[in-house]
């Protein structure tokens, strides 16, 4: 499902995601190359998701939000997420 949202276009689940994990690395000032680092994927793949271009599993996101000390459920906890809107 494709959602208009705040005027960022049309975009799909790995957008919305891609866009939540770049709000909290840079709201934490962490760069790409150190978010990677401190989880244990390669750089490549952090912009990669970041920008929708790669699927990420929930392992990886866990992985990924525990390196930025957001939980799951502050991570989805945004209308982003919120379909009846």
């Amino acid at each position: 499902m494709y959602l208009n949202i705040r005027n960022k276009g049309f975009m799909n689940i790995k957008n919305k995601i891609g866009l939540r994990i770049k709000h909290f690395r840079q709201k934490n000032n962490v760069s790409q190359e150190i978010l990677s680092f401190n989880c244990g994927l390669d750089r490549t793949y952090i912009s990669g998701v970041e920008r929708g271009k790669r699927n990420i599993s929930i392992i990886n996101l866990e992985k990924i939000c525990d390196a930025l000390n957001v939980t799951l459920k502050i991570f989805f906890d945004d209308e982003v997420f919120d379909e009846s809107k």
